[in-house]
């Protein structure tokens, strides 16, 4: 497995908030596979992401592990954890702009790394970032490499950040929301785009993992081959994306998808109602309690447990999991 997330806890220090920002996240991403990783916001996307850098909050513990073909970046020393972050891992941000220094060109942003990083001579740097550019749709990459950001559409930009992120042949990819800033007709291109380049590191035998964050949840279940669903800090459900959408089993999965408008489907979106937990909210028994119509009194002390699908018990990614009491008592009487 090329990411092993395992029972992942991150804490904020004493006072800071009243629960863990994650709450043992379990997660794995295979090489070649595009998993998607959705919930409303502050549910913990990013920052499980983020902990596959080890980019934490300041002061924060962490316990479980996180393995990266096989190595727990938690337990890398300073030097190792560089590597990691240069070579091994890239992330692709929402916002592109962002990610680059306004005021120089497009060209040092992409042969920074390609020299501290591989040790490319200059002159070689500059040859390999115009094929970067090529590879990702930009036309005239000559050109493109003398501008600056203000000088190319968001479109642009973020080709130039995927150019960026696989300059260094990565074996992961993070997308944090990395078409959510894209219109429709762009963001269609810039996943064509991702997906190509899969399948051609598929075929040259060094197949890339991807974890994907979205908040769109249609958009997760046409890109991605599985899917797990966060909230307030916890994997809810995981599901193959065409089950879960198909048959969604955790009342949040459920409420999410109702969501969601769709062209064909006359029915008006549903809020689920509420809010989402912050972290100064304690929580006890299941964390949806507040906002599910399904909550019986026994959920108020109920300790969330994944309770496998598919009728073999079979807990593994082909069938998934929810984390819902009434699913667990189901388990229990078909036991």
């Amino acid at each position: 497995m090329l990411l092993d997330i395992e029972d992942l806890t991150i804490e904020l220090p004493a006072g800071a908030a009243a629960r863990p920002m994650l709450a043992e996240v379990s997660l794995r991403v295979g090489r070649g596979e595009v998993v998607g990783l959705v919930g409303e916001s502050g549910s913990g996307k990013s920052t499980t992401a983020r902990a596959v850098l080890r980019m934490l909050p300041e002061g924060a513990r962490a316990s479980g592990s996180v393995r990266v073909d096989g190595e727990d970046v938690l337990a890398m020393d300073p030097a190792r954890l560089r590597r990691h972050r240069s070579r091994t891992v890239s992330m692709i941000f929402q916002d592109p702009r962002s990610a680059m220094n306004p005021v120089r060109r497009i060209g040092d942003f992409l042969t920074d790394p390609l020299t501290r990083v591989l040790g490319l001579s200059r002159r070689d740097a500059v040859v390999k970032a115009a094929e970067l550019l090529a590879s990702v749709g930009l036309s005239d990459p000559e050109r493109r490499m003398r501008q600056r950001p203000h000088e190319l559409s968001g479109g642009m930009l973020q080709r130039v950040v995927i150019a960026a992120a696989l300059s260094t042949d990565p074996d992961l990819l993070l997308a944090d929301e990395a078409t959510s800033a894209l219109d429709a007709t762009t963001q269609a291109e810039v996943l064509a785009l991702l997906r190509s380049i899969q399948e051609e590191r598929r075929r040259a035998g060094s197949g890339i993992g991807t974890l994907f964050i979205t908040h769109d949840l249609p958009l997760a279940a046409a890109y991605c081959d599985r899917v797990y669903v966060m909230y307030a800090g916890r994997v809810v459900e995981q599901q193959p994306a065409r089950g879960l959408f198909a048959d969604p089993k955790h009342p949040y999965t459920r409420g999410l998808l109702e969501c969601s408008p769709s062209l064909g489907d006359d029915r008006e979106p549903r809020p689920i109602p509420g809010r989402p937990p912050s972290l100064s909210d304690a929580l006890t028994g299941c964390p949806f309690l507040p906002r599910c119509a399904r909550a019986e009194a026994e959920c108020e002390t109920w300790a969330p447990v994944a309770v496998p699908l598919g009728g073999d018990g079979d807990g593994s990614e082909r069938y998934g999991f929810a984390a819902c009491r009434r699913l667990e008592l189901v388990s229990r009487s078909s036991a």
